[in-house]
């Protein structure tokens, strides 16, 4: 096992200390959500859960954890989700993986978000990691160019095999952002401009969501933040 698998699944393995029997719980996508489902799975804990993508629904449906209708539910008391990038503020930056329309969603509805990360997600400052935007199909060209009016690098995601846009469990695209100037515009105000073009849903900024991070670190520990 390498050391950042390692500290990933510790992070997601301490994030069942916060778990209690009867909760309502948030399922995040990606490879750390992915073993903290597997844990819980695994774990004696009575809890139902609503996935935040169809994989981790398919994992949580193979270790029979009973799932919750998102249409009928509008309060979690926790989500445990992972992240792309985390800075000091707990500011995040989501969507690596395509979720994060649904990841958003799931957070701003629960009580407390657990983050469960390795330590090189940990940042002084976001940006490193492009930034994922979800898109309307319809107009996307137009989409796009205001985006890059804006001052972005805008690349269209593609899926695996590459001959294809990537689409979301939403059936919308994802633009991956790159920041020409980050010093010139703050994460809140790059998330501003962005959101007031039509044809952007949503974007991989999480602000004022994260209320644990815990940092799976190489030398064996995790880290609440």
């Amino acid at each position: 096992m390498d050391l950042i698998t390692d500290a990933k699944k510790r992070a997601a393995k301490e994030a069942l200390k916060f778990i209690k029997d009867g909760m309502l719980v948030g399922l995040g996508s990606g490879s750390t959500a992915s073993f903290f489902i597997t844990y819980l799975g695994e774990s004696k804990l009575k809890v139902k859960g609503i996935p935040t993508s169809k994989a981790s629904e398919k994992l949580a449906k193979f270790y029979g954890i009973p799932l919750l209708d998102p249409e009928k539910v509008s309060t979690l008391d926790v989500d445990v989700d992972g992240a792309d990038e985390v800075d000091p503020q707990k500011r995040l930056i989501k969507g690596g993986g395509g979720a994060l329309l649904r990841e958003k969603i799931t957070a701003k509805m629960s009580t407390q978000m657990i983050v469960i990360v390795d330590e090189k997600k940990c940042v002084k400052k976001l940006g490193a990691f492009p930034l994922p935007v979800e898109v309307a199909r319809f107009g996307f060209a137009a989409t796009k160019k205001e985006i890059e009016n804006l001052g972005f690098n805008a690349t269209l995601r593609l899926n695996k095999k590459k001959n294809h846009p990537f689409l979301t469990d939403q059936r919308n695209f994802i633009l991956d952002l790159k920041w020409n100037s980050p010093q010139k515009i703050t994460p809140e105000n790059a998330d501003l401009f962005l959101k007031s073009i039509p044809g952007v849903i949503e974007t991989g900024f999480f602000f004022n969501l994260a209320t644990k991070i815990l940092v799976g670190k190489e030398n064996g520990k995790v880290e609440i933040l």
